[in-house]
């Protein structure tokens, strides 16, 4: 099989990280036969400093062509005093609306071997802890209308929350049939408490609910959900949520893991064409020293593997080499312990692709 990959490295360790899953996606191809195309997309930082644009039409339109998008990391101090329309994070929202993905999927799942890595106590880890957070990507305050103005001679800034039924509808059903394709539980976030855009994000759930009698609704307001989630994740099987909680809940979701390295994510729309990202920054401190964690990005590339390309197996021997790395006790600095091997980002990659393919 052949597929076009739009491939965006990005910013600080962005380069590194995609270097090393771009190496695993060729000996997945040279395993499997298949044939993965890559095509450069210029976004972030790097865009600006070289067109003056965080996202370029030019590179959208690679995206939106392609089979499916990698992407590495974006932004950094560099650019934290450019106009607010050119900041490096403006080219992933223009991104994520023109690729129409409005469903983000973040997987929290702790690696067993990497248990003691967890903040958490051991009593509260070992309950186990694996749900997936489902964030509505294109709507809410992050797309709703931005100004600063001057009101009674003072600078007063505004963001307006905005959700539509429909908006709602859709992520909603997203929610559903994960839950329905895993434990057939579903949180669904909100504040309805406060806001109006909550209230009827909560009406929109419980009438969706009655067409999926299989799965066991129910509510949370935001944040007790951020303290249930640190308390006893045990309890979360697939968690649905509107963009500005989804981004806060699953980076706190990540770190209760072990390490916000070791954590894809997808974004998807009505196709198959997807964007897949690790779910950290840039790392600038850390870029070009080879000390960069590239398994979140791997695994990415494997979500897009069982995703976007319906790659079952694939997927699966990746994932396999990644338990298999750990087993060995190699780690890189940000999750290394006592008794463990330390290796930099590049070394990383080869153990990890020297397990695909193995009996």
């Amino acid at each position: 099989m052949e597929k076009n990959i739009a491939v965006i490295r990005g910013d600080g360790i962005g380069p590194e990280i995609v270097e090393q899953a771009l190496r695993v996606l060729d000996k997945v191809a040279e395993v499997f036969g298949h044939t993965f195309n890559y095509t450069d997309v210029d976004m972030g930082g790097c865009a600006i400093d070289k067109w003056g644009d965080p996202l370029p039409q030019e590179m959208l339109e690679r995206c939106v062509n392609s089979d499916s998008v990698l992407l590495g990391a974006v932004g950094g101090n560099k650019w934290n005093d450019v106009p607010g329309d050119k900041r490096p994070e403006k080219g992933l929202l223009r991104l994520r609306a023109g690729m129409g993905v409005y469903s983000n999927n973040r997987p929290a799942k702790i690696w067993p071997q990497l248990a003691d890595a967890s903040p958490l106590k051991k009593s509260v880890v070992d309950k186990g802890i694996d749900f997936i957070i489902v964030r509505e990507l294109i709507g809410g305050i992050y797309f709703g209308e931005h100004k600063t103005e001057t009101v009674d001679g003072k600078p007063t800034a505004i963001d307006v929350l905005k959700y539509s039924e429909d908006e709602i509808e859709r992520i909603g059903r997203i929610g559903f049939e994960t839950a329905r394709k895993r434990g057939k539980r579903l949180c669904s976030v909100e504040k309805s408490n406060v806001l109006d855009s909550s209230r009827l994000w909560k009406k929109v759930m419980h009438a969706l609910a009655e067409e999926y009698p299989d799965v066991e609704l129910s509510d949370m307001l935001v944040d007790n959900c951020a303290m249930q989630i640190v308390k006893d994740p045990s309890q979360f099987d697939v968690v649905v949520t509107e963009n500005m909680f989804g981004d806060i809940l699953s980076d706190e979701a990540s770190m209760i893991t072990g390490s916000i390295g070791m954590i894809p994510s997808s974004s998807l729309g009505a196709g198959t064409c997807g964007l897949y990202e690790p779910i950290h920054g840039s790392a600038p401190d850390i870029a070009g020293m080879d000390i960069a964690n590239p398994i979140g990005t791997i695994l990415s590339a494997a979500m897009m593997l069982r995703f976007s390309f319906d790659m079952p197996e694939e997927a699966d021997a990746v994932e396999n080499a990644v338990s298999a790395y750990l087993d060995a006790g190699y780690r890189t600095a940000d999750i290394m312990s006592e008794g463990m091997t330390q290796v930099g980002c590049k070394k990383c990659g080869e153990l990890i692709i020297a397990n695909i393919g193995k009996e």
